[in-house]
């Protein structure tokens, strides 16, 4: 998981530097800064018609919508283990749950679904409405990773952070990752009031990714003509919810007193742009 705007198509060279967090897939960052196009109104305003979505109206996890990945995946010193009974579908919300039990050899364990093999657009707006909690060691996100990822590996097949949060901050991250050369980043950052529920939300087409919380604009990312070889963002991505804990992001300290701590999602939505 991880993150400032992205780079004109004039932009002709590039400044490195190392950054402050790692992916969710768990290898040390080198972000990317290029001169910017302060610009960030879409020419056209896309008009939007819904394609998918998922408004946990039932009773449980719908399968044919989502699958979980399981256990602890070795990534970024996370000390959860996944499993499919801590997320739950209760009052109209996915509740995904964070506790304080020892399993698979971790101390927490917690939830992560995905649309894999199920769904995954290219292009559109990708939206969910979100209460995170606000815990030291908590890392809560909705992101997307390429559908490719199983033959082309990460960074090559791309991820899109749509909201990553750690801890009890009012910091909201959005980040794009991929392979230039090695894994590039580009991101930003908003403050709102993480522990009430928002709206986080990317709008997406082959020219732009753009970031919003509340229908708030606050970032613009550029891909047009796979500018900085970011043609990962032109083909298919599908959607992950999940809650680590500790990890290289927020951290190692955990506060254990305020366990169980919940993640819940009210729904997530996917628009086709019409115009």
């Amino acid at each position: 998981m991880s993150f400032i705007k992205i780079f004109s198509a004039i932009a002709v060279s590039f400044l490195f530097f190392s950054f402050l967090s790692c992916s969710k897939d768990g290898l040390p960052a080198t972000k990317i800064v290029t001169p910017v196009n302060t610009d960030t109104t879409p020419t056209v305003k896309p008009i939007y018609s819904l394609v998918w979505s998922d408004e946990f109206d039932g009773t449980a996890v719908d399968t044919s919508k989502w699958t979980y990945d399981l256990g602890n995946l070795n990534v970024n010193n996370e000390k959860e283990f996944y499993q499919t009974q801590n997320a739950t579908v209760s009052n109209g919300n996915l509740v995904i749950t964070a506790k304080k039990e020892v399993v698979g050899g971790q101390p927490y364990t917690s939830s992560r679904l995905k649309t894999q093999g199920k769904f995954a657009p290219t292009y559109g707006r990708i939206e969910a409405n979100i209460k995170l909690p606000m815990g030291m060691g908590m890392w809560p996100a909705f992101w997307m990773l390429g559908a490719n990822i199983n033959s082309v590996s990460w960074p090559q097949c791309g991820e899109l952070d749509i909201m990553e949060h750690i801890n009890n901050t009012s910091t909201i991250y959005g980040t794009m990752h991929w392979d230039s050369n090695g894994h590039a980043q580009y991101g930003s950052t908003t403050s709102t009031t993480p522990g009430d529920y928002h709206l986080y939300a990317i709008e997406w087409d082959a020219n732009e990714i753009r970031w919003y919380v509340d229908n708030t604009l606050y970032q613009t990312g550029n891909i047009k003509s796979d500018i900085n070889n970011t043609g990962a963002f032109q083909l298919p991505f599908f959607i992950l919810l999940n809650l680590a804990v500790a990890g290289d992001f927020p951290g190692q300290v955990v506060d254990e007193t305020l366990f169980p701590e919940s993640m819940y999602v009210d729904y997530v939505r996917v628009y086709k742009q019409t115009n």
